[in-house]
């Protein structure tokens, strides 16, 4: 017996178990000795179609139509009686339907009226009107039990498509492509975080904005903006998490913070500091706040719907990177690894002088293939987690780069608390990986220098090699472009240049404005690799 027919026995037992309780129940209490040895006869009959039921040699249907007459003859015996006997009549469909679907419906419920009705008429008078409606109303209940029991058993018995998640998304991501020619702001979630500030700027003079948005148990900061040497973005970080803890504004001097909701939660917070120039009494903050909150409502949704598609990109994203990453290790790396196998019996024949120079050099050049396939399996599968951090997780890369390769890597982290945004992390995170690895492959580079700057929402990383410097791109070299293309995405500024010592550097900022350099004394300095 399958489990699927198992699963089936298993419902069918605990129907006639419910039933069978349910009814003796106000049998007993009432004392009614007809209704109780009907019912103690209909329990014989369940029992043992049960035990009939798990042998698999016995036809179904036939068992079904020797339930629902055994079951008819008995209750027909009784009605005259007790009535309480006709809720039995509901059970033989249903478990008819789990093990035949409809047709077993209709065979269960026709056996059981007809034998019913049959014996009734044999063994007494024709039943009641009265008797006649009560029965009438249970074959209504036991046709709609049994067709549940027969939708349960076509639910139990369909098979999981393994296409139909693909399916969904396809439907899915149509509908999202012809509803974005009805988005009129966009699906940038800094563009939007921008048009935020300024619509606050419009009504408050601040002289520092921020906008945060949740990310786990913490806030990220979005977009910010400095407007007076008197603003400083970073103390209103404490009060934008009380403003997102409560889901109200919050107020205490001249800071403020106050969240953007939608139907979801809450989707960002903005916070900022009010000008010195501004008399606090004269401009009425919490009024204007809670205008603002209430005028932002739409911008809030817009904000929204860009965040889940930046987060459906980067999952999508990250999950075919694992795939392929899975792909190239148990593929391309066994087989060009298995070869090297080949090569070494070779090496260990009889050889010419001159073929074992050449067994030689095939047998270098697969080495270098699988260290290659190796490095990109790590840069396909490495990225940036929730819990680590941007420079933790360039660390990492560079680690496993170093060990790799051989290259020493020396890597410089200075950051704060804050995260940036995922999206935006992960952009950062692969244009340094492929910053490092065009060192290690292109440039023949035997040091490089990493320094990793992170003061949320603000970023700049810098890779420094002390290669061959730039060289002429080959027709299958599109590295330069990628990293371009990373930096756009995230509105991001690129720069790439020559080192006064030789070498070569790339140098990315967030925002594309220049980043001051870090003066922080408590920047990590660590050394990782050979």
């Amino acid at each position: 017996m399958s489990l699927r027919d198992r699963l089936h026995v298993k419902v069918g037992i605990a129907a006639r178990g419910f039933v069978l309780i349910a009814l003796l129940t106000p049998v007993l209490w009432y004392q009614d000795t007809h209704a109780l040895l009907a019912l103690l006869a209909i329990g014989v009959v369940w029992a043992v179609v049960t035990v009939t039921e798990l042998r698999p040699s016995v036809a179904s249907m036939v068992l079904v139509g020797l339930e629902g007459i055994a079951v008819g003859a008995i209750t027909g015996l009784a009605v005259e009686e007790s009535l309480a006997v006709l809720g039995a009549l509901a059970v033989p469909p249903f478990t008819a339907g789990l093990h035949r679907g409809v047709r077993g419906v209709a065979v269960a419920l026709s056996a059981t009226l007809a034998a019913l009705v049959l014996v009734a008429v044999l063994v007494g008078d024709p039943p009641t009107q009265k008797t006649g409606f009560d029965l009438f109303s249970w074959a209504m209940t036991a046709l709609g039990l049994g067709l549940i029991g027969a939708f349960l058993r076509s639910t139990l018995r369909e098979r999981a498509d393994p296409l139909a998640p693909y399916h969904y998304a396809q439907t899915l991501i149509r509908q999202l492509i012809d509803l974005s020619g009805g988005l009129d702001s966009g699906l940038d979630p800094v563009a939007l975080g921008g048009a935020i500030l300024s619509n606050v700027r419009d009504e408050l003079p601040a002289s520092a904005l921020v906008v945060h948005i949740p990310r786990g148990d913490t806030l990220t900061p979005l977009v910010s903006k400095n407007m007076a040497p008197d603003g400083d973005v970073a103390d209103t970080e404490d009060l934008a998490v009380e403003a997102w803890a409560v889901g109200a504004p919050v107020l205490s001097g001249r800071v403020f913070a106050f969240p953007l909701a939608t139907s979801a939660g809450t989707t960002a917070v903005v916070a900022g500091v009010l000008s010195e120039r501004v008399d606090l009494d004269q401009l009425g903050a919490p009024e204007r706040i809670r205008g603002l909150m209430q005028s932002l409502d739409k911008t809030a949704v817009h904000l929204d719907t860009a965040l889940l598609f930046s987060a459906f990109r980067d999952s999508a994203t990250a999950e075919e990177r694992r795939r392929l990453a899975r792909e190239i290790h148990d593929g391309v790396a066994q087989d060009i690894a298995s070869l090297g196998y080949l090569v070494d019996a070779l090496r260990a024949g009889d050889n010419t002088p001159s073929q074992s120079e050449r067994i030689d050099l095939l047998r270098d050049r697969i080495t270098a293939v699988v260290a290659e396939i190796r490095r990109s399996v790590v840069t396909l599968r490495t990225s940036v987690g929730s819990a680590e951090s941007l420079g933790t997780a360039i660390g990492s890369i560079a680690r496993n780069l170093s060990e790799v390769s051989g290259v020493p890597i020396h890597v410089t982290l200075d950051e704060h608390t804050a995260r940036l945004r995922p999206e935006v992390e992960a952009e950062l995170f692969r244009i340094a990986q492929e910053a490092m690895n065009n060192a290690v492959r292109h440039a023949h580079a035997t040091a490089i220098d990493v320094h990793c700057q992170v003061h949320a929402p603000d970023a700049r990383i810098t890779v420094a090699d002390n290669g061959r410097g730039l060289q002429e791109a080959g027709p299958n070299s599109h590295g330069l472009d990628i990293m371009r293309e990373r930096a756009l995405l995230i509105n991001a500024g690129l720069e790439l240049g020559e080192n006064v010592g030789g070498g070569f550097s790339v140098t990315v900022r967030v925002p594309a404005s220049r980043m001051p350099e870090a003066t922080d004394p408590s920047a990590g300095r660590a050394k990782i690799g050979a």
